[in-house]
């Protein structure tokens, strides 16, 4: 298998409350709710960097093209890493994030590897990692 993961898809309870979580809360660029013409087909699309997608379905439309029951989400299961450039943007990334309406896991804090970092749950229960890795920076741009 080549390394081509292109998106990544977060299910959600409620697609429109996420898409303001991401659009209006965060910022991430997206055109907004596509495929409301289809049963179980409406999606949201995020542009992120290096020409990854994420994506926000709502859980029971992918349980339905699944066959797989609807789960409780797992915050330990998966977790997203914002990557920064700079110590400083950990805390500004975690106070931006708040005010949009998430829950904060684990404050910003050194870490073992050298780098700083906190945690934040999105409105379902996905977990987020904002983190700076001198050792792992973003590319410029």
């Amino acid at each position: 298998m080549q390394p081509r993961i292109s998106v990544i898809t977060l299910g959600v309870a409620d697609l429109e409350r996420s898409l303001m979580f991401y659009r209006d809360g965060l910022g991430l660029p997206t055109k907004g709710i596509v495929g409301q013409e289809f049963e179980h087909g409406a999606v949201a699309f995020f542009d992120l960097s290096g020409g990854l997608k994420l994506a926000l379905w709502a859980q029971a439309d992918i349980a339905h093209d699944t066959g797989l029951p609807v789960q409780p989400i797992s915050p330990t299961a998966l977790t997203i890493g914002h990557n920064v450039a700079l110590r400083e943007e950990v805390d500004q990334g975690l106070e931006a994030v708040l005010r949009a309406g998430a829950t904060i896991v684990k404050p910003a804090q050194d870490t073992f590897y050298g780098g700083y970092a906190g945690y934040f749950c999105d409105p379902d229960g996905h977990l987020w990692e904002i983190v700076w890795n001198p050792d792992m920076l973003p590319p410029e741009g």
